[in-house]
């Protein structure tokens, strides 16, 4: 989920609203102890839970919950890596560069029951952190709870604009996160900058084939889905396969096969097709649409863009929105998924 910050890098977005059936976990986990595996840490979008002692997300957006009693809880990290924390709900901090034990409690919290949330920057682009979670520590006799869980998360797959992108917190600041924020909901962004529909010849990564997995890359393991159910998804795509010599053909069969995977995947979801910020495959996003619906799928619906955001005062570049950009997506999506 960091990200270059290269404004060739451009946007597609895809949007899955989903309830939370699951936590990744090991059948050891012991619960309270604060160790990656502990059943009473929640895990928010796609984590590579393969090594017991340490637990990766590739993807922007996904975070960690973790309810704790005492006064104090400190990250466990292995090298350097950026990223933010917030405490019983408090403002995200930003940690920069930091590694080893991580107090995120400076001042200690009056007696009682906490949470925390962390999320990582993403390693992405010329940024190479080493986003690799390791736990919590806490005081002694202290330990671990299950904190409140949120009745849905909404999911955001696509590239830099769903990553957040030159806005002032990256993921934090992106719309899929301030529409989950706002709808109380759980949320992540399945996201990396530069990333295509299509899988184009050039290596251009192809989101219709790459939604599937738990990493960025082609060889990283299948996702469980199993995890949690998606009830709604929004695509928003597009925008970068211009640069990569897509066809119109490539584009709309890629959606199509995209509409296919999210169906198979997400039985009951209800897929809503964004047209993207740079009205790019319109027409193909609109037939892809069509194609599925003409053949029975009935929840599956075209969402208009036009007028969402001023290219000229919402976005850094023309392209990447700003944090006020970015607030604007929020304001017209979230009513959608509401």
């Amino acid at each position: 989920m960091s990200i270059s910050t290269t404004p060739r890098l451009f946007a597609m977005t895809m949007i899955a609203v989903v309830a939370f059936t699951g936590t990744p976990q090991l059948a050891a986990a012991a619960t309270g102890d604060g160790s990656p595996a502990d059943s009473n840490i929640k895990y928010f979008g796609r984590w590579d839970t393969r090594s017991s002692s340490a637990y990766v997300s590739e993807w922007a957006g996904a975070y960690v919950l973790i309810g704790f009693t005492g006064t104090k809880v400190k990250l466990k990290q292995r090298n350097a890596i950026d990223f933010f924390a917030s405490v019983d709900g408090g403002p995200d901090v930003s940690y920069k560069n930091v590694s080893g034990t991580v107090d995120l409690t400076p001042a200690p919290l009056p007696s009682g029951t906490h949470t925390v949330r962390v999320s990582y920057r993403p390693v992405a682009g010329s940024y190479h952190g080493d986003a690799v979670f390791r736990g919590v520590a806490l005081d002694a006799g202290a330990r671990t709870v299950a904190p409140k869980m949120p009745s849905r998360i909404i999911e955001f797959v696509g590239d830099s604009i769903t990553v957040g992108q030159l806005s002032s917190k990256q993921a934090l600041t992106a719309y899929g996160w301030l529409v989950g924020e706002r709808l109380g909901a759980g949320h992540t962004q399945i996201a990396v900058g530069g990333a295509c529909l299509y899988p184009a010849a050039d290596g251009c990564i192809g989101m219709s084939s790459r939604f599937l997995k738990t990493g960025l890359a082609a060889d990283a393991p299948n996702w469980n889905f199993s995890k949690y159910q998606a009830n709604a998804v929004v695509i928003n795509l597009g925008t970068n396969d211009v640069g990569h010599s897509v066809t119109s053909a490539q584009f709309r069969d890629a959606y199509v096969t995209l509409l296919h995977n999210a169906r198979a995947k997400y039985p009951s979801a209800t897929i809503y097709a964004l047209q993207n910020f740079r009205k790019r495959y319109v027409t193909e996003t609109q037939a892809a649409v069509k194609s599925v619906t003409d053949a029975g799928d009935a929840k599956v619906r075209y969402l208009n863009t036009d007028g969402w955001i001023n290219e000229a005062t919402d976005t850094v570049d023309k392209v990447h929105p700003n944090d006020a950009g970015h607030r604007k997506i929020a304001d017209r999506l979230a009513p959608l998924l509401g």
